[in-house]
């Protein structure tokens, strides 16, 4: 069973559908105790980093995202949700994320229509769980006017180019994010979504 974090953020019934398409039990929910009781746990998100860490400690879930990671549990962010496993955002104002990974969320250069929105390129540049399956120069679909600028190289597993080249895929031991929307991204997507759900078993 995986848990759908609903923290007033996002798309959550277009992700539960996508996970049951490729045949997982999904729920949506706010509550920490249905939650705690999921395999597995989904952080969508869509909107400003300050806003969604707000909700987030407003619930209590920041605390409990951290503690639950820490005891191995099987998390997964998509778009803002991979952007909060982060250490700081600057979008709003400085805002503190939840330190998974090393780096900070910072305004996509200018040069490049903002947002990023539309199909993009992934380059692969190294095996892991989320990319079984999935080839270089695949397309996935976007929408986001923020990137993760981080020197933690290992955790970046695929990336993109939008003048530069932004982090795509981060994953280390039982956290994985996406800056993608996989629900939107057609057969690659629901191919992700699959191996995030085959980490269960």
């Amino acid at each position: 069973m995986i848990g759908i974090i609903d923290y007033g953020m996002g798309n959550l019934r277009s992700v539960e559908k996508a996970l049951e398409k490729v045949g997982f039990d999904a729920f949506v929910s706010g509550d920490i105790e249905e939650l705690s009781k999921a395999e597995a746990v989904v952080i969508p998100g869509v909107g400003a980093f300050y806003d969604a860490m707000e909700n987030l400690k407003k619930k209590g879930l920041d605390c409990w995202i951290k503690g639950e990671i820490k005891r191995g549990k099987p998390f997964l962010g998509i778009c803002i949700g991979m952007q909060i496993l982060f250490s700081y955002g600057y979008e709003v104002e400085k805002t503190e994320g939840l330190g998974f990974f090393e780096g900070n969320i910072v305004k996509i250069p200018a040069g490049k229509k903002i947002p990023h929105m539309g199909w993009n390129q992934l380059k692969v540049k190294e095996e892991s769980q989320l990319l079984k399956g999935i080839h270089e120069g695949e397309y996935v679909y976007f929408v986001h006017s923020y990137y993760a600028d981080t020197k933690d190289t290992d955790a970046v597993k695929a990336t993109m180019e939008y003048g530069i080249d932004m982090p795509a895929v981060v994953e280390r031991n039982n956290i994985y994010g996406l800056q993608f929307h996989p629900e939107k991204s057609g057969d690659v997507g629901m191919k992700i979504l699959k191996n995030f759900g085959e980490v269960i078993g």
